[in-house]
């Protein structure tokens, strides 16, 4: 795991956090990157091109911050059935709890959105259990 940076945590918050206002102010839209996502595969080609700005913006970010001095660190990757069956339950979930973390954490609790605070509740706290119980469980 790479050293946590408080200052690096901070700045990109608020990025995150200026990125979403900025888009619903603009444009009246939620900052989650599933609906983005989900939108960009079948909006109407009037629709695609902010979306496919957001997802380029994504990719490009930390690319360009490495140049700056701020190497990505390198992930541990786990093999490809369990990338696999992690992508597949990450995008049935988002489908089956109407968003992301980023629409329902960051977007929907800043809209004081009942529905999007529970949701965020439930997404930390599945996080937690199953920290714990690879780490500690099945993976110790």
């Amino acid at each position: 795991m790479a050293a946590f940076d408080p200052a690096s945590a901070l700045l990109g918050g608020a990025l995150i956090g200026l990125a979403a206002v900025l888009l619903m102010m603009l444009s009246g839209r939620i900052a989650g990157v599933s609906g983005v996502l989900g939108g960009l595969l079948t909006a109407p080609a009037s629709d695609r091109s902010w979306r496919i700005a957001f997802i380029a913006g994504l990719i490009a970010v930390p690319l360009i911050a490495a140049l700056f001095g701020r190497p990505l660190a390198k992930p541990v990757m786990p093999g490809w059935l369990v990338i696999v069956a992690g992508g597949l339950l990450v995008g049935f979930g988002t489908r089956y709890g109407s968003g992301c973390t980023s629409g329902h954490g960051v977007c929907g609790i800043s809209l004081l959105s009942l529905r999007s605070i529970v949701a965020t509740c439930v997404f930390m706290a599945t996080a937690a259990i199953t920290v714990a119980v690879v780490r500690h469980g099945i993976g110790g």
